[in-house]
C-alpha cells in the first residue's frame, strides 16, 4: 500500500510515520512545506491512502489560515480527483472548525472541500476534529499547553497560568494514531466524522499540578500512579522533554560492615522497591512484622532464609540462588533473616507492601537462630 502523509514532519506526522513503519508499511510518501505542487500531484497519482495532517494554526498573518488550510486542502482534493481513483483520506481537523474565527473558518472550508471530494468520487473520508493533542515530539508554545508545561517543568522553569480552573480537553498522541490506524485497516465508504476513543476532561490547574509533581519523585522516590490514564500519558510526555544529560539520577546508598541497602522507588499505595547486599557469612534481618509483608528475589549469590514463628517457635529454612527466579515471601508473625552462605557478594531485590515509616516501622527485633 502506498501511503501519503501531508504534514509528515509535524508532531502528529512524526508519530504516525513511526507507527506505520512498525506495522510494516514501507512505501510512504512524505509531503512537507517544501513539496512543490507538481511533486504533490505526482505523489497523489500513486497513493492508495492519504493522511492529511498538514495545516496552519499559528500563522504570521491571518491570510495564511485560508491558504494553508482551505487552499492546500482544495489543491489536494483536485489532485485526488484527477488521479481518477477514490483514494481514502483521513483528515486531522480541529474542534475549532465549529467556531466563528479565522482558524475555524479555514478548517471548516477544508472539511467542505473533502466532503465534495467524497461526494464526487465515493471515496472514504474520515474527519477527526482533534483538540489539544499532546505527547512525545510535540513543540512547546505551539502544539498544546501540555507541551509548553512539559518543557518548562523539564527545564525547571515556572509555569505561566492565567486560570487554573479553566477546563481542558486533551487527547493523547498514541490514542490518535490508534484511531487513524483503525481507519487505514478498515476504511468505510463515504464522508463521515470519526472520534478518538479516549478524551481526557480536566483543568489547566490539575494538569499543571501533575506535571510539577513528577520531578520530585527523583528526590522523595515516591512515584505517582503512572501506569494508566491521563497520569500515564502526561508522565510519558514529560519524560520526552528531558535532555539526555537528565536521563539519569542517583539515590542514597546506606552502607555498613554487612553490605549496603538502597531504596529505588516508592509508591503511594503499593509499597516500595529496594535492594540490599551482604558479604559472605553475613546475616541480615532478624526481625518480624505484625502486618508488613515483603518479597525477596536473589539476583546474585546464594541465600539461606531462616524463619521462626513468634509464638510456637516453629522453624523453617529456604535456600535460594541467583538466576532461579525464586521469590521468598515474609509472613507476619514469623521472625526472619537472610544469610549469605555463598562465596560471592549476595545481592537481593526487595519489595515491601508499604513505605517504611520510621515513626511506626512495624519491625521488631527477634533472632531466628537459637
Amino acid at each position: 500500500m502506498r501511503i501519503l502523509i501531508t504534514g509528515s514532519d509535524g508532531f502528529i506526522g512524526k508519530n504516525l510515520t513511526v507507527r506505520l513503519a512498525e506495522l510494516g508499511h514501507t512505501d510512504i510518501t512524505r509531503i512537507t512545506r517544501e513539496t512543490t505542487a507538481d511533486e504533490l500531484k505526482s505523489a497523489v497519482k500513486d497513493a492508495d491512502f492519504v493522511f492529511h495532517l498538514a495545516g496552519v494554526n499559528r500563522p504570521k498573518t491571518v491570510d495564511e489560515f485560508a491558504t494553508g488550510n482551505a487552499g492546500f486542502t482544495e489543491q489536494l482534493c483536485q489532485a485526488l480527483v484527477t488521479s481518477g481513483r477514490p483514494v481514502p483520506v483521513v483528515f486531522a481537523s480541529s474542534t475549532q472548525a465549529a467556531n466563528d474565527n479565522p482558524y475555524g473558518h479555514s478548517k471548516q472550508a477544508a472539511e467542505t472541500a473533502l466532503q465534495s471530494y467524497a461526494a464526487e468520487t465515493g471515496a472514504s473520508v474520515n474527519i477527526f476534529r482533534l483538540t489539544n493533542v499532546f505527547g512525545k515530539w510535540s513543540r512547546p508554545n505551539y502544539n498544546s499547553v501540555v507541551a509548553t508545561f512539559c518543557h518548562q517543568v523539564a527545564n525547571s522553569q515556572p509555569l505561566t497560568i492565567h486560570d487554573r480552573a479553566a477546563a481542558l480537553r486533551l487527547v493523547y498522541i498514541d490514542d490518535v494514531i490508534d484511531a487513524f490506524i483503525k481507519v487505514l485497516e478498515a476504511p468505510k465508504p463515504g464522508y463521515q466524522f470519526a472520534d478518538v476513543e479516549t478524551v481526557y476532561d480536566t483543568t489547566v490547574g490539575d494538569v499543571a499540578a501533575l506535571l510539577e509533581s513528577f520531578p520530585a519523585s527523583r528526590s522523595n522516590l515516591v512515584v505517582p500512579p503512572v501506569g494508566s490514564g491521563l497520569t500515564r500519558a502526561l508522565h510519558s510526555t514529560y519524560l520526552s522533554f528531558l535532555k539526555p544529560e537528565a536521563f539519569a539520577y542517583t539515590v542514597p546508598r546506606h552502607s555498613d560492615p554487612r553490605g549496603e541497602f538502597v531504596e529505588m522507588l516508592k509508591t503511594g499505595n503499593s509499597g516500595q522497591l529496594s535492594y540490599f547486599t551482604a558479604h559472605p557469612g553475613i546475616t541480615r534481618g532478624e526481625h518480624y512484622h505484625h502486618s508488613k509483608t515483603e518479597k525477596f528475589l536473589v539476583i546474585r549469590g546464594t541465600a539461606r532464609y531462616g524463619f521462626r514463628h513468634v509464638i510456637t517457635n516453629e522453624v523453617h529454612e529456604i535456600i535460594s540462588r541467583g538466576g532461579e527466579g525464586h521469590i521468598v515471601e515474609t509472613v507476619p508473625g514469623w521472625a526472619h533473616d537472610v544469610t549469605n552462605i555463598g562465596t560471592d557478594e549476595l545481592i537481593v531485590m526487595l519489595w515491601a507492601n508499604e513505605i517504611f515509616d520510621r515513626a511506626k516501622p512495624d519491625t521488631i527485633a527477634r533472632k531466628v537462630a537459637p
